[in-house]
């Protein structure tokens, strides 16, 4: 067990960790952890799977060691990266989901920051699967094994 605190269930940052080593091995070097909060994704992309990941949060409170960016992320900056993740990256999502027009993108949303339309998750999925569509963006649905109902993400590739 983990001696720092999160919301939410702590078992989704070596999840997702793992899946990206597993599906991104070899293909992947540089890593946006968008909206990361204290770096716990971004540190174990970095000291298990040797990935070079920093935290972009404008927030700028990460643990020691984890490599961040005081700052809002901006799909512009995307090309920087070989992989985007939003993992629950609230108001960056629709950042993040514009980055998928140029770079592999894996983001699990969590809170409805898409549209003023009340949306529960499965809206929410959809409507962003409906702009990736809209932007020829080929993506997969992926449920994820950690506790919670917010544990379906989209993984993307921009347009060939």
């Amino acid at each position: 067990m983990s001696r720092h605190r999160f919301h939410g269930d702590p078992a989704r940052f070596e999840a997702v960790a793992d899946f990206v080593a597993e599906r991104y091995w070899r293909r992947v070097q540089y890593v946006a952890d968008v909206a990361g909060g204290q770096g716990m994704l971004s540190r174990i992309l970095s000291k298990k799977y040797n990935l070079e990941s920093e935290v972009v949060d404008p927030r700028g409170w990460v643990l020691k060691g984890v490599k961040s960016q005081a700052r809002e992320f901006d799909a512009a900056t995307a090309r920087y990266y070989d992989l985007i993740i939003g993992l629950h990256c609230d108001e960056a999502l629709r950042e993040v989901a514009a980055a998928a027009l140029v770079r592999p993108v894996l983001l699990i949303p969590c809170c409805n920051f898409w549209s003023e339309e009340r949306l529960g998750q499965k809206e929410l999925l959809a409507a962003i699967e409906e702009y990736y569509q809209g932007h020829s963006v080929r993506f997969e649905r992926v449920t994820f094994p950690f506790k919670g109902p917010k544990n379906i993400g989209l993984v993307s590739e921009p347009p060939a």
